[in-house]
């Protein structure tokens, strides 16, 4: 009796502890009372672009898209989709495209902006970045909060929160305005091939007038770099610049080679 009151008092003892951790470990930071996200898009601003663009050519599998804009602070300011409703998206690319965003902005100064292809061969096994997608973990709290009528509208969950998370290939991108080059956060695109996801945040960046990119790894841009490879004669995965993405299909591939000629910086472009 005495044995089983004692191991009842321990076990209690061991639930207050772990929940008194998880509540301080998990607990949401105070956000701020107003959260900038004047340089960036409205939610029918980043809308338009997404629909525009994913009309494209952009090879991959054609599908429907997500995209999140998040201001330089990584707190959320816009999330839409380009089909007619949330449920012609991948569901789960609604949070993949907040974490490109996050990522974009996170690991971009304003002199020299990272995609999140360009993380990507750095982050394998063996890499210079190895292990950075656990360095910024997701916000569960404000990932999943609902109601889930509201995602992709105006007033979504995510607006005005953080949502952290790491995400290292194609989609994501950082923001420069053109006027000043002022660094102002981060785009993501995610619903479709990783490079189609790339060559839809390009487009997307381009209509909204924040593709001034300063300087970048790939030939002074952010452009996806496909050099990924596995070597036939060792077996062992190259890259050649230390940035690079695996290529997904044919058509991604000649698209996103070419991006910087098709859909170069400056003015907004035709996007044929």
């Amino acid at each position: 009796m005495i044995t089983d009151y004692l191991n009842k008092r321990t076990a209690a003892k061991l639930a207050a502890l772990i929940t008194l951790a998880s509540t301080s470990l998990f607990a949401q930071a105070t956000p701020p009372a107003t959260v900038d996200c004047s340089d960036l898009p409205s939610n029918a601003d980043l809308k338009k672009a997404l629909v525009t663009a994913q009309a494209q050519k952009n090879g991959g599998l054609g599908f429907q898209m997500w995209a999140t804009v998040v201001n330089r602070d990584g707190y959320v300011c816009a999330v839409a989709f380009s089909g007619s409703n949330r449920g012609d998206q991948w569901p789960g690319s609604r949070i993949i495209s907040a974490q490109k965003a996050n990522t974009a902005n996170a690991f971009s100064v304003p002199a020299f902006a990272l995609s999140t292809a360009n993380l990507y061969a750095a982050t394998q096994n063996g890499g210079t970045l190895y292990g950075l997608q656990l360095s910024n973990p997701v916000e569960t709290a404000n990932a999943y909060a609902g109601p889930a009528e509201k995602f992709g509208q105006a007033d979504d969950p995510l607006v005005g929160k953080p949502i952290g998370g790491i995400n290292v290939f194609g989609g994501g991108l950082a923001l420069y305005k053109q006027t000043s080059k002022k660094l102002v956060g981060g785009l993501g695109v995610s619903g479709d091939t990783s490079c189609t996801d790339y060559i839809i945040a390009w487009r997307v960046r381009d209509l909204l007038n924040l593709d001034n990119v300063p300087n970048g790894v790939s030939a002074g841009t952010d452009n996806m770099i496909n050099d990924y490879f596995t070597d036939r004669g060792t077996g062992q995965v190259v890259s050649t610049s230390g940035y690079g993405h695996p290529t997904c299909d044919t058509a991604a591939t000649v698209i996103t080679s070419g991006l910087p000629v098709s859909i170069p910086f400056g003015p907004v472009n035709s996007q044929q």
